[in-house]
């Protein structure tokens, strides 16, 4: 990434991080239920899941039929996309924590700005228009176009490639869902 855009991605989350502490946890992801923080137990999610363990606590969410099915949707936009695994895992673990995979459409006064969908993009800010960006497979490939054009975002912790995507105010926050990604990728990848 240019020196330039990378000053620029940084100043943007700075802005967001301050306007975080303000502003307090978003209250839509207070049903998550918090589980023991453990390394992942299938050598194969140590391998390309979760090449570094997970970081910190985690949180774990049932999912309902429409989540379950925005879940397989964002890992056939990365197949699509000719990613590995490890994008679909850093994707759905980003939605777990923007919206609990639910592709949401504006929500009032309760709405981050004119955030939309599984990702909680912005058109504003050029992620696409509304209709786009509630389109399952659209709003996975735009996150996975930004992710690609982080530098080494295959080797990073999770928390810090999605981060730089997303530009959240609540960066670590993304951790928190990697083993429930994992494991919902694990058993779809090949279904």
């Amino acid at each position: 990434m240019n020196t330039m855009l990378r000053k620029s991605v940084l100043g943007i989350a700075g802005l967001a991080f301050t306007g975080g502490v303000f502003a307090g946890p978003i209250a839509a992801h207070a049903d998550a239920r918090p589980v023991e923080g453990k390394p992942a137990a299938v050598a194969v999610q140590g391998d390309k899941l979760i090449p570094h363990g997970v970081q910190g606590a985690q949180s774990k969410i049932d999912l309902n039929g429409e989540q379950l099915a925005n879940a397989k949707a964002i890992i056939a936009a990365t197949k699509k996309a000719g990613l590995p695994e490890r994008a679909a895992v850093i994707s759905i673990a980003t939605s777990l924590q923007e919206s609990k995979l639910e592709n949401l459409g504006h929500l009032g006064d309760a709405n981050d700005h004119d955030s939309l969908g599984l990702f909680q993009q912005r058109p504003s800010s050029g992620w696409g228009t509304p209709e786009q960006i509630t389109n399952p497979e659209y709003s996975t490939l735009a996150f996975l176009k930004g992710l690609k054009q982080v530098d080494g975002w295959q080797d990073m912790p999770l928390t810090e490639a999605a981060q730089t995507v997303q530009v959240s105010a609540y960066p670590d926050a993304y951790a928190q869902w990697e083993q429930q990604a994992a494991d919902i990728v694990a058993h779809n990848w090949n279904s």
